[in-house]
């Protein structure tokens, strides 16, 4: 008995490390893109203007797109977009604000 819980112990900490490495494997692949020059953007907690504001990023600011999804359509200096970039843990901003270079999605879906 006292070897399967030695076993499983095991096995648990081969699984967080493998998580681990996946984390970072992810964090290494996120590229900062600057936001729109002359641009104080809002930041929501959704992928639309009805979510509520979470902050403000300043002039200059640049973020990491961590995923994407697709929300409200938004006018901006890059476009018309609905895609809405993650760059933090329930944090959006649209698309239209960040220079990503593309009009496509440039990163995985958001969950």
């Amino acid at each position: 008995m006292a070897v399967e819980g030695v076993e499983e112990v095991a096995e648990t900490a081969e699984t967080a490390g493998a998580e681990a490495g996946e984390a970072a494997t992810l964090a290494a692949s996120v590229v900062n893109y600057p936001i729109a020059p002359g641009y104080r953007v809002n930041v929501r907690s959704g992928p639309g203007t009805q979510y509520s504001l979470v902050r403000v990023l300043p002039y200059n600011a640049t973020v990491p797109v961590y995923c994407q999804k697709p929300g409200e359509r938004v006018s901006g200096p890059y476009g018309s977009s609905n895609i809405w970039d993650n760059i933090a843990n329930g944090e959006f901003v649209s698309d239209a604000y960040v220079k990503t270079g593309s009009d496509e999605y440039i990163a995985p879906r958001c969950n």
